[in-house]
């Protein structure tokens, strides 16, 4: 190469990613080393072609094709693409590959595979950026993305801040005996009471205090006489978010952390002031004490900073939406109660049901409305009157605090949402029996529900009705699979070949349609084939995984693909809130830089892989 050319060559690589993030010196020897080839309209590059020598290329001009060796689309790339990544690993099968073929004139730039192990051992961490598996790449680019900035307490999980101190006694010991205990285990407050294995009391000083000392009770008497019946308990991978929010709901000061059953841990009261309490909780507090609808809607911009502090602060994507979904059930929670007030007491047990991202704990600054209501079976037709008010006062509500009414109805003030529990098994009954198209729609939004008010075991009574329909339906599955792979994400895009192609979203991408929601989809077949009780799609896929319905390759890939796109879309939304815009899920590809670009390929490739994978498991090709 001649050496005029070389400094036109680094200016282009430390442009693009990831060798903007190769040191100076290494880049300038990198490049130098960089060999320059042209193809006509036509010409390939065949990767399967065993030699002395491989090679990393680089897109300078023009535009490219990836084709399987059945000839089926793998990707298209432009100017700045790089391809070439799984033949950089020696350990990748021959049958993985594929032929790039330029479909227009084009420069390509290529980088011997000795030079960038020379750059890997001058510059180890660099070595992730190039990895051949698309897993490797997805975490490498996160790290990038989430820097080490401190994410704070309440993102956090509860194992991570708890105390390990806290006593264990059964409920037949005495008072004595239990103080005694709680004397032994150093700085611990709290005991928690055990009959033989099950949980059935709690103990403070505060309480020892109240009802042993200063009532003058005998200390010989069993605890059980003085403790807390039925204590509430938290889970060691619950945020301490959650954790604080039930304290403060329920006015209590201590927490054990439970798990199998099992104390292994607390929380106090002292944790959370020791390390501030943040802005979601204040929200989550404020909530709980509005006296009004309108009193509610006033907090609608703390809600947005709050999401816009979580993104900026590079705050993983599943936290976000689980800090989101809080905010909304404390709206929602605080509403139907407002509603009850105003309205009386209701005239039968139900269960509010929210569907949708709402249930799957997802929700984002674009989530509308998804509910529904479930009422006890002796419902009569004047009780319908009372709860077609309530789902009115409380949906409307709602839209007053900037969560949109449902385009496609799907909520409890739809007379079809607001039903006896035995209407609603005859739904579920009918939709997997014929999972025709409208029947198909209906079920794929209430796949997800979450009771998150009235009685939740109702919730139950739908979910295993559900699932008994679904174990004497294979058909059912089969079309759920049809139809999430109908939809291919959008392996094109660099080209405008899969872009919104008409309306004032024009020649964007809708990450939510071609990404999102192809991989939400996959998530429920899986779930739905292990009959998971998680609605969240990433507890479905981990639940696929345990039980053997996803390779540990491809579930590493999906949830990595699936964080990252995630990631990519709150920022496109974090800067449409700062400019003053409508956020929304279409994004110019003309905003993408080199970094987005090349890892969103990398997250498309394992959208499209994964859902071979399943019209082999669960479909027909």
């Amino acid at each position: 190469m001649p050496e005029s050319l070389l400094p036109n060559i680094i200016q282009f690589l430390s442009q693009i990613d990831p060798f903007d993030k190769i040191p100076k010196p290494a880049l300038r020897e990198l490049a130098s080393q960089v060999q320059i080839t042209y193809l006509s309209k036509g010409e390939n590059v065949d990767l399967c072609t065993e030699g002395d020598e491989k090679y990393l290329y680089i897109v300078r001009t023009g535009s490219m094709e990836q084709r399987k060796s059945d000839g089926v689309l793998r990707a298209r790339l432009g100017a700045e693409d790089l391809f070439g990544f799984t033949f950089l690993d020696s350990t990748i099968d021959s049958d993985k590959g594929y032929k790039a073929v330029a479909i227009e004139h084009t420069l390509l730039y290529l980088i011997p595979h000795s030079a960038l192990q020379q750059l890997f051992k001058a510059s180890p961490e660099s070595a992730e950026h190039f990895a051949s598996k698309a897993q490797v790449r997805l975490k490498s680019a996160l790290d990038v993305v989430w820097s080490d900035k401190e994410k704070g307490l309440f993102i956090k999980r509860v194992k991570e801040v708890a105390s390990g101190r806290v006593a264990v006694v059964q409920a037949n010991q005495t008072i004595q005996e239990v103080a005694h205990e709680m004397r032994i285990v150093k700085r611990t407050s709290c005991a928690v009471i055990y009959d033989n294995d099950e949980i059935v009391g709690l103990i403070t000083d505060r309480d020892m205090t109240k009802r042993v000392i200063a009532l003058g009770a005998s200390i010989d008497q069993p605890i059980s006489t003085v403790m807390t019946y039925s204590p509430l308990t938290i889970k060691p991978d619950d945020l301490v978010l959650h954790a604080a929010s039930v304290m403060m709901q329920f006015n209590i000061r201590n927490l054990p952390i439970v798990e199998n059953n099992k104390v292994i841990g607390l929380l106090t009261t002292s944790h959370l002031v020791q390390n501030h309490r943040v802005q979601a909780i204040f929200l989550i507090e404020k909530i709980k004490y509005a006296t009004s609808v309108s009193t509610l809607a006033s907090f609608t911009p703390e809600r947005q900073a709050i999401f816009e502090a979580l993104v900026e602060g590079k705050v993983g994507p599943e936290v976000i939406g689980q800090v989101m979904t809080m905010i909304m059930d404390a709206y929602t929670r605080r509403i139907i109660q407002i509603s009850i007030d105003k309205l009386g007491p209701p005239p039968c047990e139900f269960a509010w049901i929210v569907a949708g991202s709402h249930a799957r704990n997802e929700v984002h600054m674009l989530s509308d409305q998804d509910s529904a209501i479930v009422l006890a079976d002796d419902v009569t037709e004047n009780d319908k009157i009372y709860f077609k008010h309530l789902a009115s006062l409380v949906c409307n509500g709602l839209a007053s605090c900037d969560y949109p009414l449902c385009s496609g109805d799907y909520m409890a003030m739809n007379p079809k949402w607001c039903q006896p529990v035995s209407v609603w098994k005859h739904y579920y009954k009918k939709w997997v029996a014929n999972p025709e198209y409208e029947r198909l729609l209906n079920i794929s939004v209430f796949l997800e529900i979450r009771s998150i008010y009235g009685n939740n075991h109702f919730e139950k009574v739908l979910r295993d009705e559900m699932y008994a329909n679904i174990r004497q339906s294979r058909e059912f599955l089969l079309m759920l699979t049809n139809d999430a792979t109908n939809t291919s994400p959008p392996l094109g895009i660099f080209n405008s070949l899969v872009l919104e192609k008409s309306g004032e979203n024009k020649k964007t991408l809708n990450v939510k349609k071609y990404a999102i929601t192809l991989i939400i989809d996959l998530a429920r077949i899986y779930g739905l084939a292990v009959e998971s009780d998680h609605s969240a799609t990433d507890k479905r896929f981990q639940a696929a995984y345990e039980k053997g319905f996803l390779s540990e390759d491809s579930y590493k890939n999906i949830l990595g693909a699936y964080e990252f796109i995630l990631s990519f879309r709150f920022n496109h939304q974090l800067t449409a809130l700062k400019n003053g815009e409508e956020p929304n899920n279409n994004i110019d590809p003309n905003s993408f830089g080199s970094f987005e670009r090349g890892h969103l390929k990398d997250a498309f490739r394992i959208i499209a892989d994964l859902q071979e994978a399943v019209k082999v498991r669960f479909g027909t090709r």
